[in-house]
């Protein structure tokens, strides 16, 4: 790998010690980031050079893809990133927790726990999926691999806005991309941990980047987690092996080779009952399945190759492939969701449940190449990105089902599988004969080409185009009505932005994008959707002050989206059309290090999202009209978090602490059930017990507070997590 030396403004770092982090091999965002910023005409000042000779650093690293080579203040888009250090403090197992710490990012329904689904601004994506995040800029989050550790992450992006003209079938939103761990040539070290946390829960992680010759590095990372939770009858186990191999091929190529390969364990969990807007109807702890139908098991197993080549300080050139398959399988007890089957609404006391069974298998396969670099056209500095990709997926579902009769007063509990609240007598019934409902094949195939150019004008002034082609084909082969689904579409997704420079630590930016994303599958009577589309217009400001150490982006934006599809609850594994809708609203994105040493991290969000069309519920028959709010989407988010370090003795040490509050949201479409507001805070810190091994803990919740995470219906509900301590040591060597 070419080996430069860039000089860095420290105010184009993003997040509180990421210096540090920059100076890693095989942090691709750090390159990204040590381009100069805005680059000036003229000489320079000796005072400005004097300010800026202690930030030359060395970076030794492959490009993230689809992006270019942009300090963040010179990209016209949102950008948000929470680093390994930030999920460490925390003491963060999942990335559902990790992107809370943002408040443009908030929790959907996740399958019982056995999935990642998040939005984006207001805006989710297929509720049969779960949310599609990248890996090192590859389509990765798609399948069914239950939900993401944090193991082996450096790094999660929040992209925010209009990028689909480049990253192609986004939400409108914004995407998410997790940047791994990777290989670092020609260093050996590493970490280890072992902690214990609430609920009699145990967990080893160990990470080592070993030097096997100068070229040639192999980092392995692992982790192991088995416990009980908070949840009554309710263990988990979960396991991961992460390693990273680099290899160094001369001076101006690296090629770096990722494998995943997971599993969780886990009972299928659709939380509690919530009767005539009562939270308290059962217990946060009380399981509402069975545990005879045991764990459903989900795994993963994943291949990342990458090629990056150099040509120059000024060219090169990306190379990738990746493929993973997933498996999710098991049976739940789910209470049923539709009234007039549903004893509880006639005693208020006994809740009837459907038996369901599950195979979901997926296979995604993904071949990228992009060429970045930079040339003049006279005065003008053209910094062009040009590349094209194939990605093909599909996914192969089995589902079967019991569920009971309408409830009548002939109708007996044995008949509606009912577990009666007050007092749960779990196996009272035979387990019932399920039957296949759903039996289908989609896959889905997809061939796209991007270019951009950013256009520096002037000193100040740069201007973004570009845009995106994509030829997609959906397949549909549902095996029970043997009724085969075929749709091909192309489309054009062009982008456009600008960029000002108003004065040093302030810039101007906005941005106008459209974009796609192919609704895999067909409704229940074989109809293969057309593709969701969006448009986007974002504008904003960038800050940077305290020579660096402080950065934040203040942006407000609208989205549009057509083609909307819900889950179709009376045909479960199928969608229906909705529609369209919309979401609006203002982000203030903070952080650095302020005087005294003390480190903030504060992310708000209002967000206005809401149905655009009138429509008839399929899952209830409950009116849709426009302006209805979209399900689990607040108004308000803030999670804000200060941190400092000092030393304690001869020891260092660091103590902080957070505080996240989410506002009231919808629980169920189209009518008045509504999840209350929360606050939560949580306390963390570490202190050195030898040079090289500390102890840490930490406390989330810390007041017990009884929130909820997220709801489909009054019979589905997520309660949170109650106040949960973890303590543990940590080795570095």
């Amino acid at each position: 790998m070419r080996r430069g030396r860039y000089r860095v403004a420290e105010g184009d770092i993003h997040l509180r010690r990421s210096m540090r982090t920059a100076v890693l091999a095989g942090a691709p965002l750090a390159v990204a980031l040590s381009c100069p910023a805005f680059a000036r005409s003229g000489p320079e000042q000796p005072d400005e050079r004097a300010g800026r000779e202690h930030e030359e650093i060395t970076v030794t690293g492959v490009r993230q893809p689809y992006r270019g080579n942009f300090a963040l203040r010179e990209i016209p888009q949102a950008i948000a990133t929470i680093d390994d250090s930030i999920i460490e403090e925390n003491a963060i197992l999942r990335l559902t927790d990790a992107l809370d710490l943002n408040a443009s990012v908030v929790r959907q329904n996740t399958l019982g726990g056995l999935w990642d689904s998040f939005a984006v601004r207001g805006f989710v994506g297929d509720e049969n999926l779960p949310s599609g995040y990248l890996v090192n800029g590859f389509n990765a989050g798609r399948g069914f691999s239950g939900q993401r550790d944090v193991a082996g992450i450096e790094r999660v992006e929040v992209l925010k806005g209009p990028a689909a003209a480049v990253l192609g079938r986004g939400e409108p939103g914004g995407s998410i991309n997790i940047v791994t761990k990777q290989a670092e040539l020609g260093r050996s070290f590493g970490t280890a941990s072992l902690q214990y946390r609430s609920f009699d829960t145990v967990r080893a992680e160990g990470d080592a980047n070993l030097a096997l010759t100068g070229n040639v590095t192999a980092r392995l990372i692992g982790y192991a987690e088995s416990g009980d939770t908070f949840r009554d009858t309710v263990e988990q186990k979960r396991w991961g092996f992460l390693p990273s191999i680099g290899v160094g091929l001369g001076d101006a190529t690296r090629l770096t080779y990722d494998f995943e390969w997971t599993r969780v364990e886990v009972p299928f969990d659709r939380g509690i009952v919530v009767l005539n807007g009562d939270f308290d109807t059962v217990p946060r702890s009380r399981f509402l399945g069975e545990p005879g139908d045991g764990d459903t098991v989900a795994r993963a197993t994943g291949h990342q190759l990458r090629l990056q080549h150099d040509f120059s300080d000024t060219w090169s050139l990306l190379v990738g492939a990746s493929h993973r398959d997933t498996l999710l399988t098991g049976a739940s007890s789910d209470a049923e969701t539709v009234r007039s089957r549903q004893k509880l609404y006639v005693d208020g006391r006994s809740l009837s449940r459907q038996r369901r069974t599950r195979r979901y298998t997926s296979e995604h396969s993904v071949l990228r190449a992009e060429i970045a670099g930079e040339f003049m056209t006279g005065p003008l500095r053209h910094r062009v990105l040009a590349g094209g990709d194939f990605d093909y997926f599909d996914t192969d579902q089995m589902f079967t089902r019991y569920r009971g009769p309408v409830v009548t007063a002939t109708t007996t509990d044995r008949a509606g599988y009912v577990l009666d609240l007050r007092n749960p007598v779990y196996g009272r019934y035979p387990v019932p004969v399920t039957t296949p409902t759903t039996n289908r094949l989609d896959v889905q195939r997809t061939a796209g080409a991007y270019v951009q150019d950013q256009i520096s004008l002037t000193d100040r002034l740069q201007v973004r185009i570009g845009g995106r082609y994509d030829d997609f084909l959906l397949r549909v082969d549902n095996r029970l009505t043997s009724v085969p689904g075929r749709r091909r579409r192309s489309r054009f997704s062009p982008q456009a932005g600008i960029v000002y420079e108003l004065t040093a630590p302030l810039s101007l930016y906005a941005a106008y994008g459209e974009g796609y994303r192919a609704n895999i599958g067909a409704d229940a009577t074989g109809n293969v959707f057309e593709p969701e589309t969006s448009r986007s217009i974002e504008a904003g400001v960038k800050l940077t002050a305290l020579g660096g150490r402080l950065t934040g982006t203040l942006a407000v934006y609208q989205l549009q989206k057509s083609n909307v599809l819900a889950t179709d609850t009376l045909n479960p594994g199928f969608s229906v059309a909705i529609g369209k809708a919309r979401s609006r609203g203002v982000e203030l994105d903070l952080n650095g290090r302020l005087p005294d040493g003390v480190d903030l991290l504060l992310s708000y969000a209002y967000t206005d999202a809401e149905a655009r069309s009138r429509v008839l519920d399929p899952n209830f028959s409950f009116q849709i009209e426009p302006g209805d709010p979209l399900i689990n989407i607040p108004d308000h988010n803030l999670n804000v978090q200060a941190t400092k370090r000092f030393t304690l003795g001869q020891r260092d040490a660091m103590l902080g602490a957070g505080l996240q509050y989410l506002g009231r949201r919808s629980g169920e479409t189209g009518t008045g059930f509504t999840l209350p507001s929360h606050t939560l805070v949580r306390v963390f810190g570490q202190i050195g017990v030898t040079d090289d091994v500390e102890l840490f803990g930490s406390v989330a919740n810390l007041f017990d507070e009884h929130w909820y995470a997220n709801s489909y219906s009054p019979v589905w509900v997520q309660p949170g997590t109650p106040r949960t301590a973890t303590i543990g040591l940590r080795a570095r060597f």
